[in-house]
């Protein structure tokens, strides 16, 4: 039998790290296509959890699911021009089908605008058809060509939403709400802080009229776009004929939004919270909470351990709580805790002959520490427990972000730090391209956002970092995934 790789130390080289600990969690593997992933049955119970938590705060909000084809006839692309112009790189196209060439090439689905809105043009007439708020969950297509697990592959999981409303402040009022949507998933589930406000225009959805984005900090100190929400304004309303009757009678174009997250929430969590020993999972997205491990010695011991594990995983399972028991023989006690702490177990109750006849187990925490509890209460103590690591995985983040943001930046400061250590630089920007595109040339960094009213500097910066002219405002520069 081969020996089991080792994971590389984030601090040697943290690609590999990544890699090591997708592979050492069984969260996904490499496809036969190039480029593509399989997500294996751990990652995907992952997203499954990702999936339920974000589906429920979409329909609180008003949202249906529905489902649109994967297939886009080309023409509807080029119906709007910077929208086909963004995404033209990056199509796959078929050509033929059945055996015969097609009359018009279809492309499989980068995003699903176009399509959607030239079915928004059949189902609204009128200002009673408004708002229209659906969202899908659906596979996306962008042929890339540098990919990574998780963070950017050719084919890749998503729910993008899409929604028509009346009024301009009813569509930016909706691009907020589901930006609020997704930083508190993010924070409350993911355990991942983040940086949320506008994007640039040269960093923007193609076809938007303003994009807003979550922006996370990994522990190499690189951005993560996390999740964005589009204003799409009435650009698409206008290119596929999207227009009802208002109330006093006249005729207008709707005003749209779009939004999505993906899979590549499952990287971030990755790079947010793993270690050297293997994948750390936020307890409220872990498939399996709890990992039962009995140790025995005799078929005496083994069969009153098994009992009390058994009977301790029902009454977690009574409880809510994902639990599983591990009662493989011929494994030795260790041999199991290296597996479910590498596969990111958040907590491990171990039950030996000396635990059952104290009517206890030991309880111990995938991010440290160990003691024994009582059979009594031990649901309320596990419960305590995993709300705790949800905590307190979610401070360390934000401990770490905070320790790697830096205020007031000069333009010495940002470009040292970007050839350096990286993280976040916060500095005045005059808005004005040239020095956005001079500052990525130069540092390889890009704005991420401009940050929100709660996220800015106090006092507010007067001068932009690059060229020293009056800053109309803040900016966060990263280099990013």
């Amino acid at each position: 039998m081969a020996k089991e790789k080792g994971i590389t130390p984030r601090t040697e080289d943290f690609s590999q790290w990544y890699n090591d600990v997708i592979m050492r969690a069984e969260l996904a593997d490499y496809s036969p296509v190039r480029g593509c992933m399989v997500i294996r049955p751990r990652g995907y119970g992952i997203w499954e959890l990702m999936q339920r938590a974000l589906d429920e705060m979409f329909k609180e909000t008003g949202h249906q699911n529905a489902y649109f084809p994967l297939f886009i006839p080309q023409s509807f692309l080029a119906k709007e021009a910077e929208h086909v112009e963004g995404f033209s790189p990056e199509t796959a196209v078929v050509t033929h089908g059945g055996g015969k060439e097609l009359e018009e090439p279809l492309v499989v689905r980068p995003t699903s605008e176009t399509i959607i809105y030239s079915l928004y043009a059949k189902w609204i007439q009128s200002y009673r058809d408004l708002p229209l708020l659906l969202n899908q969950w659906a596979n996306i297509v962008r042929w890339e060509m540098r990919t990574r697990l998780f963070l950017r592959t050719t084919e890749f999981l998503w729910q993008e939403g899409h929604t028509a409303h009346a009024t301009d402040e009813e569509a930016e009022a909706e691009t907020l709400l589901i930006l609020d949507i997704y930083r508190r998933f993010m924070e409350e589930w993911v355990a991942m802080p983040v940086v949320t406000g506008l994007k640039t225009e040269s960093e923007k959805f193609a076809g938007a009229v303003r994009t807003y984005a979550c922006e996370a900090l990994m522990q190499d100190n690189r951005a993560l776009q996390a999740g964005t929400s589009h204003n799409l304004g009435q650009n698409f309303a206008k290119a596929f004929e999207v227009q009802y009757q208002t109330a006093e009678g006249g005729l207008d174009y709707v005003w749209n939004t779009s939004w999505g997250v993906s899979t590549r929430m499952v990287g971030g969590l990755i790079m947010s919270h793993s270690d050297d020993t293997g994948l750390v999972c936020p307890p409220k997205l872990a498939p399996v909470q709890v990992m039962i491990v009995p140790i025995w010695k005799s078929p005496d011991q083994k069969t009153s351990v098994l009992e009390v594990g058994s009977k301790v995983a029902e009454e977690l399972k009574a409880a809510g709580i994902r639990v599983d028991l591990d009662e493989r023989d011929g494994l030795k006690p260790g041999a199991k805790y290296y597996e479910w702490e590498g596969k990111g177990i958040p907590v491990r109750l171990e039950i030996g002959p000396r635990d059952v006849e104290q009517g206890q187990v030991m309880v111990a925490r995938r991010i440290g520490g160990k003691e024994p509890s009582k059979l009594d209460g031990l649901v309320e103590t596990v419960s305590a427990t995993l709300d705790g690591i949800q905590q307190e995985l979610y401070d360390t983040a934000v401990a770490r972000r905070d320790a790697n943001s830096v205020r007031s930046v000069s333009k010495a400061q940002l470009t040292e730090l970007m050839a350096g250590s990286g993280g976040f630089a916060y500095g005045g920007y005059c808005g004005k391209e040239r020095c956005e595109i001079d500052i990525k040339d130069t540092t390889k960094a890009t704005i991420r956002v401009l940050p929100g009213a709660e996220f800015r500097s106090e006092p507010a910066p007067t001068t932009c970092v690059w060229c020293g002219e009056k800053a109309v405002t803040e900016a966060v520069w990263a280099r990013a995934y």
